[in-house]
This record gives C-alpha cells, structure tokens and sequence, in this order.
C-alpha cells in the first residue's frame, strides 16, 4: 500500500472518529437530541473499521500513529465547525503530533 493510500485512510477514519465524537458531544451537551449521539455511535464503529485498513499489522503502531492524526484533525474540525481559533502552540503541537505519525508510520524499518 503506497504512503498515499494510508494517509487517505487516516484522513477517513479521523472523519469518523472526530465526527462521531462531535455529533455525540452535539447530542449530549448541545441538547441535540440522542438521534445525533446515535449517528456518532456509528461513525465511531466506522472509524474503528477503517482503522483495520492500515497495511501494518501492528495495532499499537497504527493506534499511536492515528493519536497524531486526531490531534491536529481535532483542531482542524474545531475551526470549520465551531469557530475555534487555534494559537501558535496548538499548531506547533499539532506538527510536532504530524512529524511523529511520519516517523511510526513511514520511516523506514529493517526486518
């Protein structure tokens, strides 16, 4: 699997996962409604499906990797979806999470 198709995949399963939690949190907290904390529940499933697409077999790597992912997908969905503006840290932390996916995921390994 090329490098490209695995960062699409972590793209797809960080849309599931940040949304599910959204679309609970919507439910929940924002007295929504248990319809849109049921969807979430889905997208979580889902999320956990698309992880299994990974082409590594080792679920500690992908997991750790994902982290990385969801860190700087969760300040991305923040912005789009509830007017949050990220400073200077949150962005360096989230390249600093992105670096450290590179390295799990793509350095190269012998053996």
């Amino acid at each position: 699997m090329t490098v490209g198709k695995s960062v699409l995949l972590f793209v797809v399963a960080a849309l599931f996962e940040i949304g599910g939690a959204w679309l609970v949190w919507q439910g929940v907290r924002e007295d929504r409604g248990w319809w849109w904390a049921g969807l979430g529940a889905i997208a979580l499933g889902a999320y956990g499906f698309v992880a299994t697409l990974q082409p590594d077999a080792n679920f500690g790597r992908i997991l750790a990797a994902y982290g990385g992912v969801f860190v700087a997908g969760s300040l991305a969905w923040g912005m789009l979806l509830d007017d949050f503006r990220p400073d200077r840290w949150d962005l360096t932390g989230a390249l600093i999470c992105l670096l450290g996916v590179g390295v799990i995921m793509y350095a190269p390994r012998t053996g």
